[in-house]
């Protein structure tokens, strides 16, 4: 195994061990650099500069060496936050590099603050230009790869203050090319390097997609976070190796376009927000109660916007405006209002016809009362198909071309209503935004139906008008055709009500779950399709030799007796089919020569068929289905006001008050505004004939239109501005509340306590000198004072000072004591000397004794005209002894273990 590790020695001792050795080397650091590195690391910032001020002078270490983990002086005090030393070491120009990269990542507001403002000097030294690494130099070595600039990795952390401080700089942000871009620049660097193409796209869209950076630096962060969202929805399925981060990225967006709403504090200001519009002029007339914002949500599908409780709130109270307690009322109550007024629908049609702006002619148009007339309308039209399928009216069966029933004549208006309708929709709204609702192509559908059926009704009375029997009749016939399509409308049609099922808080998570599971099965029919098909081809492929055709009346698998069920292939799709349900007996795959082996492979061929498709692919189906209901399970509440605020929005339109069959009938409104435009048209010369009337009226009214919507555009910025107040405020709030403790915390509170002890045994350091000098300082000021009266008994003071010491050396002597002598105490790290109180030198660390000088390594303790130290056993038995000592011992001091006794 120790090839795995380096070429192995074949003279090797010890054939059993695995010799280990560093095969990627790394330069050593010298012991002043390694201090150098841990007086960082600790914060001893005295340490640090005197280190970098001897290497300024003497050139002992390197500033910008680098620890056994890649880190940089710099680096290690960006990680502990020391924002002192980071200002010293840029003080000494050290060498920056990425170091603004893992301020960013760090999130240290202080040390990015600090390498923004910091310049490099002009005319910097050479030599601090040859100390950097070489390893620092290599872009390989770099945590952090070309593409990531700090605006962008200050958005990946989403740090507003760092955000700020960079756009206050004037940073800017690549702008991402699309997925399909085929310019030079993306074909290059794509061929180049397709992985990092990617990667740099993925960290732009990082970037952009911050909660922080779209509040600081977007006019309008709402319609900024949906198009975002959109755009990257749209990438998580063309970029599918990076699905997951692009679908979080679009999340990402919808949540803080949501939190971002739930700043709104008062009806004003959402109403501000939700009817505003943004992509017309400011000379075009705009509705300033049209929803346009919330619109834009619904096409980008904001979910979690639209169903935001605010929003929600103030659509309930349009959709209720003439019933404001609605909700409070009984079921019952409920029923019994709106059972009452789908009977008058046709009573308020008739009124909003004759009269729009009356009483009863405004009541329509509110949108409850709409959409209870509408729905009232569609339960009429359905109980006409019922009476229409139970043949209430019924003509001779054996006609070929029957006339038109009574019912069919009352469901006519309806099918025109509808294809009315939808026509309308298409106009207003789009072929595109038509299209992507899929109960616009169930109407669709449904309307097709129905006009292919008027058709060949149509058809079939103008051309057939004998009286024949049934059985004669071709197969193609139009009447039997019309009849199954007209079959095939009446269930399109019933299934249609369900889209009304969505204002129901019971029913409308259902109907979209239903919705979902529509598309699994349509996703599994793919898969079924294509082993339906396999085995279809198998089984034909071994019975086509075995078609029995005499002596059969029925031929197939529908017959009493089944007979030649994979003798085509048509035949042996819908045996396969109905196989699935048990309704194909296994006799089927018997044939009447004896040719055992070729049933036994049929009967295996079928077997296998049955177990693929009812034990794998129906399981498969069953839990697609059970996960696409979970899923909506889970977001019911979302996905349902989402679904509601749809069907609601449908009718908050000005358009569309009428419902079927009144739609179809021209009302007066509609009339007035035809004789308006051909009145327009026909009077083109007397309208020229005064250009400056007319010139001066329409730049007035081009002049309030622009102040009106300058005014709409002022508001909503304003709005917008406290709301991005808030929701930045609430976002630093919840990250202090989530952030808790962690073992950062306590790596930021060892480094805090560390720099604090070193600053003050710092100023320790100092106050003990400043303390000694000042006592320097009275000495030498008392010795000048008391000069003259010592000259005078100068030569008394020299024989005292001389039979001083000499006499008390004597009495010291006959105790047994010296008087200059080195004491070693036990506990001690000190050794003292019994010195003289006129003989200290206070420059020193140490005391001196003529020529002699005992050196402490922490305090300096001075024993004045003392006796050596005793224990207090010892001291204990000499109290107790009759020795006398003639010196006077004024007291006795006792420290711990030992006694002091001063003379």
């Amino acid at each position: 195994m120790a090839q795995f590790y380096y070429k192995r020695n074949v003279n090797a001792p010890y054939r059993d061990r695995i010799p280990l050795r560093i095969v990627r080397a790394e330069s050593e650091l010298s012991p002043s650099e390694k201090a150098y590195l841990n007086a960082v690391e600790k914060g001893d910032y005295a340490s640090v500069k005197k280190s970098l001020e001897e290497a300024e002078i003497y050139f002992k270490i390197n500033i910008n060496c680098i620890d056994p983990l890649g880190r940089t002086a710099l680096l290690i005090a960006i990680e502990n936050e020391n924002l002192e030393l980071i200002e010293l070491l840029l003080s000494f120009n050290v060498y920056v590099g990425d170091a603004l990269l893992h301020a960013i990542r760090k999130e240290v507001v202080g040390a990015v603050e600090l390498l923004l403002n910091h310049k490099k000097p002009s005319g910097e030294n050479r030599y601090l230009q040859n100390t950097v690494p070489p390893i620092l130099l290599d872009k390989q070595f770099s945590e952090f790869t070309p593409d990531i600039t700090p605006i962008i990795l200050a958005a990946h952390t989403n740090n507003y203050e760092i955000i700020k401080l960079l756009v206050q700089k004037g940073v800017s942000v690549p702008r991402p090319h699309e997925v399909r871009c085929n310019c030079v620049e993306c074909v290059s660097s794509s061929d180049v390097d397709s992985l990092r193409h990617s990667r740099s796209r993925l960290n732009i869209y990082k970037a952009l997609a911050s909660p922080s950076l779209i509040a600081l630096s977007s006019e309008d962060p709402f319609l900024t976070a949906f198009q975002l969202s959109w755009e990257l929805q749209e990438l998580s399925k063309v970029e599918n190796e990076f699905k997951s981060e692009y679908e979080e990225l679009s999340r990402q967006c919808k949540q803080f376009a949501k939190d971002l709403l739930d700043q709104t504090r008062s009806s004003r200001e959402l109403e501000i927000i939700l009817n505003y519009r943004d992509d017309n002029s400011l000379i075009e007339e705009q509705s300033g109660n049209d929803l346009a914002r919330l619109k834009l949500a619904i096409k980008y599908r904001q979910k979690e916007f639209v169903a935001q409780p605010n929003c929600q709130q103030l659509l309930a109270s349009r959709w209720y405006d003439e019933f404001p307690g609605w909700r409070r009322r009984h079921w019952a109550v409920k029923m019994v209002t709106c059972f009452i007024i789908g009977l008058l629908f046709p009573v308020f049609s008739v009124c909003y016809l004759i009269a729009p702006k009356s009483p009863l002619g405004l009541f329509i148009r509110k949108p409850f009362i709409k959409f209870i007339c509408h729905t009232a309308s569609y339960l009429t039209f359905l109980f006409l198909l019922l009476l229409a399928s139970q043949h209430i009216d019924r003509s001779d069966l054996n006609r070929q071309g029957p006339p038109p029933t009574i019912v069919e004549w009352m469901i006519l208006p309806w099918v025109l209503g509808f294809i009315w309708g939808e026509i309308k929709q298409m106009w207003d709204g789009g072929l595109q935004d038509y299209i992507h609702d899929w109960w616009n192509l169930m109407d669709f559908v449904m309307n097709s139906l129905y006009l292919a059926t008027i058709s060949l009704k149509i058809v079939a009375f103008v051309k057939y008008s004998a009286l024949n029997p049934r059985e004669s009749w071709d197969m193609w016939h139009p009447t039997l055709v019309a009849e199954a399509l007209f079959a095939i409308a009446n269930i399109f049609s019933s299934l249609r009500l369900i889209s009304l099922f969505t204002a129901n808080s019971h029913l409308g998570p259902l109907q979209i779950s239903l919705g979902r599971m529509l598309l699994d099965i349509l996703k599994f029919l793919f898969i079924y399709c294509l082993v339906l098909l396999a085995f279809a081809n198998g089984l034909n492929q071994l019975y086509f030799y075995y078609e029995e055709t005499k002596g059969l009346t029925c031929k197939g698998i529908r017959c009493e007796k089944q007979n030649n069920a994979f003798s085509t292939l048509f035949e042996t799709l819908q045996s396969l089919f109905w196989s699935i349900f048990g309704l194909i007996n296994l006799y089927v795959t018997n044939v009447k020569a004896q040719h055992e082996f070729t049933e036994f492979v049929g009967a295996t061929m079928f077997g296998t068929y049955n177990v693929i498709s009812l034990v794998v692919l129906l399981n498969m189906l069953i839990a697609m289905m059970n996960n696409s209901y979970q899923l909506i399970a889970d977001h019911a509440d979302i996905e349902w006001k989402f679904a509601r605020t749809k069907l609601w929005m449908s009718y908050f339109e000005e358009g569309g008050t009428l419902p079927t069959p009144f739609n179809v009938i021209p009302s007066p409104k509609s009339l007035w505004y035809l004789i308006k435009w051909i009145w327009t048209h026909l009077c083109k010369k007397k309208m020229r004939r005064k250009p400056e009337s007319f010139g001066t009226i329409g730049v007035r009214t081009q002049h309030r239109r622009a102040a009106d919507n300058l005014r709409r555009h002022h508001q909503y910025q304003e709005v917008m501005r406290n709301l991005v107040k808030r929701y930045v405020a609430a976002m630093i709030r919840d990250a202090k509340t989530e952030e808790g403790l962690t073992e950062e915390n306590f790596k930021e509170l060892k480094q805090d306590i560390s720099s604090f002890r070193f600053e003050v045994l710092g100023l320790l350091r100092g106050s003990k000198l400043s303390t000694i000098q000042s006592a320097n300082a009275s000495k030498e000021s008392s010795n000048s004072a008391d000069s003259d009266e010592k000259s005078d008994n100068e030569e008394e003071v020299a024989r005292q000072q001389a039979a001083g010491p000499l006499e008390r050396n004597i009495q010291l002597e006959s105790r047994g004591l010296a008087s200059r002598a080195d004491l070693s105490i036990p506990g001690l790290s000190e050794q003292c000397v019994l010195v003289d109180h006129r003989e200290r030198n206070t420059d020193t660390l140490g005391l001196q004794v003529g020529k002699r000088v005992c050196p402490f390594k922490s305090e300096k303790v001075v024993v004045e005209d003392t006796v050596p130290i005793i224990p207090k056993e010892k001291h204990a038995k000499e109290e107790d002894s009759s020795i006398d000592y003639d010196l006077n011992l004024p007291d006795t001091v006792t420290q711990e273990d030992y006694v002091t006794t001063r003379l």
